[in-house]
């Protein structure tokens, strides 16, 4: 997760601009801002079982954004997941932040060319006091290679502050939280595909390990990345690692905000 705000301003070569908040797009990759209203401010209410989260008598629902354009040496066409409703700043933290995790894979690494295409995005979970978004994009070599790769991103926002939350902010003794998040994977991952041969320097506890995360009322949800805990064949693996197995780590006050 992008554990900072950041601004984006994309300047496309052959490319259009998509940044709007709240807006939605076309197929033609023109951004199409939809008028909103606003009601009387009224408390945040929650139905856990059939409503979202409401502020100031506004839903945050979701909705998704096309990102279309070339810088030359990179060519996208990207669904990235966004929101409306609900608190201005939160939904702005949010959709910035998921702009900036999709910016920070279009600039990417040495110089050689490449596409990235959707493969996957989500309002994870909109909860009481969070809001959770993943991003999965399609990686390949231009011109292609064997095959694509998929590239994971994760944003995650307490909507009580209208601020990320990042590993650091989550476990005040960083490298105890890491251990703990390693220990756990290290138990769930032989139930998965992966099986019991996992690749160990995957969860080994680093920050860059545990980067890609989702906060859900079922536990921390880690999304690892093509390649980190086996091999390509296996798809992407994710694990939950349930808040409980967290307890003696996490931040007091950001366990009812995260487990939301």
């Amino acid at each position: 997760m992008r554990g900072f705000r950041r601004s984006i301003l994309v300047s496309l070569l052959g490319g259009a601009v998509l940044l709007a908040p709240a807006a939605c797009s076309d197929r033609s990759g023109t951004a199409v801002t939809e008028p909103s209203t606003v009601s009387d401010a009224e408390p945040s209410t929650t139905d856990p079982a059939t409503g979202p989260v409401t502020t100031a008598g506004v839903p945050y629902t979701e909705s998704e954004l096309q990102v279309t354009g070339s810088t030359g040496r990179v060519r996208y066409d990207v669904l990235i997941p966004q929101i409306e409703g609900g608190d201005q700043a939160v939904t702005a933290e949010f959709n910035e932040s998921m702009r900036a995790a999709l910016q920070d894979q279009i600039d990417g690494s040495g110089t050689d060319a490449f596409t990235l295409s959707s493969q996957e995005h989500s309002v994870a979970h909109i909860g009481e006091h969070v809001i959770s978004g993943l991003l999965v994009t399609s990686w390949n070599a231009d011109p292609p290679g064997a095959h694509p790769t998929p590239i994971v991103a994760t944003v995650v926002v307490n909507s009580d502050t209208a601020a990320p939350i990042t590993l650091g902010d989550l476990f005040p003794d960083l490298p105890a939280g890491l251990q703990a998040l390693s220990d756990s994977s290290a138990r769930l991952l032989p139930e998965t595909v992966a099986g019991p041969d996992f690749d160990r320097s995957g969860i080994e506890p680093t920050e860059a390990n545990f980067a890609n995360w989702l906060a859900t009322p079922a536990g921390m949800e880690i999304h690892f990345n093509d390649y980190q805990v086996g091999p390509h064949a296996i798809g992407l693996v994710t694990v939950t690692v349930p808040w409980d197995d967290l307890a003696d780590v996490i931040d007091p006050e950001l366990a009812p905000v995260v487990s939301s």
